[in-house]
């Protein structure tokens, strides 16, 4: 049994709140960098250019990529054989969550009710998801989102009766009406089985898989990539200024289903796809 504190989870979620804000993933800036580099459009190829002076000028100068610093999604993988000592673990993340936003000096975006709209002044609650997995380890991910992004996402319930060529349609025709509103080039995820909430939390973790990979099974891999091709062929392009470089992926998550439905859900995802992770 291995015993992680409390305060030990409070300090590496507030690290990673900092880190996520200001550095993109190695793997995202290398598909923004070579994106650039094959974009026909003289106008989208200048949006990328500027997208990639600002995420190498955030990290030079230790600021956040962007001004919508996010709404705190945690995704935490708990080792069976963890002991939590001091305290309780959601107030843990959002003491990290606090301290990270407060201390780091970023926007505050999160409202204590969805209608009454008062700002709770320290970027808390975060969106916690906890999975108890194998081991004596815990593993935290930071993924904060932006909602210019996430407002642009859609579900749907399909029936058993629709096709691969339907759930496709349904991707492409998401990016096609968000247009430039979420920030492309994007990453979307897709979530597709399970139940409404299993739905949505694999469109979620789609989002954090590294984007130059494709999914395990190659009739979804085929998806992802089809759903790509046919997005960037819509020719919205970087920023909405047009050209090939719409999306940088799309990635499909699935799981197993009731015999009378197929929900689908599809997460907005932006240039700035933002996560971070460490091991306790």
């Amino acid at each position: 049994m291995k015993e992680i504190t409390c305060a030990q989870i409070a300090s590496a979620v507030e690290k990673l709140c900092v880190k996520a804000a200001v550095w993109l993933p190695a793997d995202m800036a290398m598909q923004i960098e070579c994106a650039a580099d094959c974009e026909v459009s003289p106008e989208g190829a200048a949006a990328l250019n500027d997208i990639i002076d600002n995420y190498k000028f955030a990290a030079e100068k230790n600021l956040p990529i962007c001004q919508d610093t996010g709404m705190a999604v945690i995704f935490a993988q708990v080792g069976q054989d963890v002991h939590i000592t001091g305290g309780g673990f959601e107030d843990a993340v959002n003491e990290g969550v606090r301290n990270g936003y407060i201390n780091g000096y970023l926007r505050k975006s999160v409202v204590r009710d969805p209608l009454r709209r008062e700002n709770t002044d320290d970027n808390t609650p975060a969106v916690i998801h906890t999975k108890i997995v194998p081991g004596d380890e815990l593993k935290i991910t930071v993924a904060p989102k932006g909602f210019g992004s996430e407002n642009m996402s859609r579900m749907k319930m399909f029936l058993p009766s629709n096709t691969r060529e339907d759930i496709i349609s349904f991707v492409v025709e998401t990016m096609e009406l968000a247009g430039s509103k979420p920030c492309p080039p994007v990453v979307i995820g897709v979530g597709l089985g399970g139940t409404v909430d299993k739905a949505a939390l694999l469109a979620k973790t789609a989002l954090a898989r590294p984007v130059d990979t494709r999914n395990s099974d190659p009739f979804y891999s085929g998806m992802e990539r089809e759903c790509l091709e046919r997005i960037n062929a819509l020719g919205i392009g970087p920023q909405g200024f047009g050209g090939i470089n719409t999306a940088l992926a799309v990635n499909i998550e699935v799981f197993p289903t009731h015999i009378a439905g197929l929900p689908c859900v599809v997460n907005m995802g932006c240039h700035a796809n933002r996560h971070a992770s460490c091991v306790l």
